[in-house]
């Protein structure tokens, strides 16, 4: 027993020994006289352990949240379908984007900081509890006299001897949007008075959006425009969303038999169905998404929002003439083609000019630039000028 005892002693130290030479630390004996061994890995090894474990944590913490961003969209993907589904007022809000302000930060009180210094700032009453902004410009040659004239100079001013032009702007901004003040600036300098204004619920406009409203708003300006402007021609021009607006508003003239002597269509559509199934976003959206048409364009006739260009042109008796660049990215220039041709096989435009001036994608006029034209002054003085005519006689 004893012998047996001393070995195990030689063979432990013998163990010892050899650790040691290995530059490792012996560890204790535990009861049962074994060694246990607690051998230290060098420096670099344990360096490169740690190295190891890094990546593989950051590895899977990136995997672990596009895990979560993928589940995150999927959902939205899901979700928004079936809210907008439920909410058409939501899709409502999407066609009118009146809640989008630009530019921001400007005082639509002030349309001279605009370089306006001929326009004046009214506020007018469609209905109880709605409250409209609109901004008269005079034309260039009155200029001088409007500087420090009141609203009522301004008024009168309409009377004198020079068109009138109501125009009608599209959705999101307002009546100070920079496109729309350079357009302003074009048509006074050739000799029309412009009068524009925010629909209830844009810019500083006071009530609630919705076709019936906006057509009312427009309605209200123009027989204010009426009651001042005498025997002045006043045509009527709509941009985008506005062209809906602007057949609506001539329908309702036409069936009452005061008709305006001309209207202007600038980049328009056939109806709003068909051009948000024509939106790029839209077009994207079709190809991966099953039931399109029923999650997102049903609920905006469900809102009761229409605009029905194609319907509402062959109830309009006076000349139209209709302005689009081919490389319009909002709406396609194929659909203001389309209305065209509706309008001119319509009855209703037997006695009248209808016209259709394109603009070549090389010019870069896309969806708001046509201002930019040279040739939209020779344009206007050539159809506005027969329209003119025919008003005279």
């Amino acid at each position: 027993m004893r012998k047996r005892n001393e070995s195990v002693t030689v063979e432990h130290e013998r163990a010892a020994a050899a650790a040691a030479a290995a530059g490792a630390v012996p560890g204790p004996l535990d009861k049962g006289c074994s060694l246990r061994h607690s051998l230290r890995l060098p420096a670099a090894a344990a360096a490169a352990a740690e190295g190891m474990k890094r990546p593989l944590g950051r590895r899977y913490g990136l995997w672990f949240r596009l895990r979560k961003l993928i589940i995150w969209l999927l959902g939205m993907y899901i979700a928004i379908p079936f809210l907008v589904k439920l909410c058409p007022a939501i899709q409502a809000k999407l066609v009118f984007l009146n809640f989008v302000r630009v530019p921001y930060f400007i005082d639509l009180k002030r349309p001279q900081d605009q370089g306006l210094n001929h326009t004046c700032n009214y506020y007018l009453q469609p209905e109880e509890d709605v409250t409209i902004g609109v901004w008269h410009t005079v034309p260039a040659a009155l200029w001088k006299n409007a500087r420090g004239k009141d609203q009522l100079w301004f008024e009168e001013a309409l009377g004198s001897s020079h068109p009138v032009i109501l125009y009608l702007h599209g959705n999101a901004g307002t009546r100070g949007g920079d496109h729309r003040v350079e357009l302003y600036k074009v048509l006074s300098s050739l000799g029309y008075h412009v009068v524009t204004f925010d629909y209830r619920g844009w810019g500083d406009s006071i009530g609630s959006p919705s076709e019936r409203g906006m057509t009312y708003d427009a309605l209200h300006v123009f027989d204010w425009i009426k009651a001042r402007s005498g025997d002045n021609p006043v045509y009527i021009w709509g941009h985008s969303l506005g062209t809906g607006v602007a057949t609506n508003l001539v329908r309702r003239l036409c069936e009452r038999e005061t008709p305006p002597d001309a209207l202007i269509l600038e980049s328009p559509f056939t109806n709003i169905r068909e051009e948000a199934r024509s939106h790029p976003f839209s077009v994207a959206s079709r190809q991966y998404f099953p039931g399109f048409d029923w999650f997102f364009l049903d609920p905006i006739t469900t809102s009761g929002i229409k605009f029905a260009n194609d319907e509402n042109v062959k109830y309009i008796s006076c000349s139209l003439l209709i302005l689009h660049a081919e490389d319009d990215p909002v709406v396609p220039f194929h659909l203001g083609k389309k209305l065209y041709n509706i309008a001119a096989t319509s009855r209703s435009f037997r006695d009248y000019k209808v016209q259709f001036v394109p603009f070549h994608t090389d010019l870069g006029y896309r969806h708001k630039y046509i201002y930019r034209s040279p040739e939209l002054p020779r344009i206007l003085r050539e159809f506005l000028g027969k329209s003119e005519n025919e008003h005279h006689h």
